[in-house]
C-alpha cells in the first residue's frame, strides 16, 4: 500500500500528492511517453490531445504490468510550453481523470526546450508500485 503525506498546516494540493510513502511491492519504471499512437505516429498537434494519447500510452503500460492507475506514484511531466499548461488546466485534469481517475501521485512539471520527436509537446514519466 502506499500513503499520501501532507504535514499539518500545508494546503492540500489539487490534482497531485506533494509525497507518496510506500510499503513492499513491484516496482513499475515507465520511460517517457509522449503523444503519438502505438504506430509511433501523431493524430494530433493539440497540447491537450497530446497529454490525453500520453495518458492512455502510460495506462496501457500500466495494463501490461498488472497495475492499475492507483499504482502510480510519481509522474514527471516535461512540456514544451508552461503557457499550453497552465491555460489548459482544466481540460488536462478532465483528461486526466478520464483516463486515470481520482489518483494523484507525486508529481513535478518541467518546462523543456523541446523534446526529441520534433511534433511532442509532452513527455510523461511514470514510477509504480505495485501490490498483489
Amino acid at each position: 500500500m502506499h500513503a499520501h503525506l501532507l504535514p499539518e498546516n500545508w494546503a492540500q494540493p489539487k490534482g497531485y500528492a506533494n509525497a507518496v510513502l510506500c510499503d513492499a511491492g513491484q516496482t513499475l519504471y515507465v520511460g517517457g511517453q509522449i503523444g503519438w499512437n502505438q504506430a509511433c505516429q501523431f493524430e494530433t498537434d493539440d497540447f491537450v490531445g497530446q497529454v490525453e494519447q500520453t495518458l492512455v500510452n502510460i495506462k496501457a503500460l500500466l495494463d501490461e504490468a498488472n497495475a492499475k492507475p492507483e499504482h502510480m506514484v510519481r509522474m514527471t511531466w516535461y512540456v514544451t510550453s508552461k503557457v499550453e499548461y497552465t491555460r489548459n488546466l482544466r481540460p488536462i485534469g478532465q483528461v486526466y481523470q478520464k483516463v486515470m481517475g481520482k489518483n494523484y501521485p507525486a508529481m513535478s512539471v518541467v518546462q523543456v526546450v523541446a523534446l526529441i520527436e520534433d511534433r511532442a509537446q509532452v513527455e510523461i514519466e511514470v514510477t509504480a508500485v505495485i501490490f498483489q
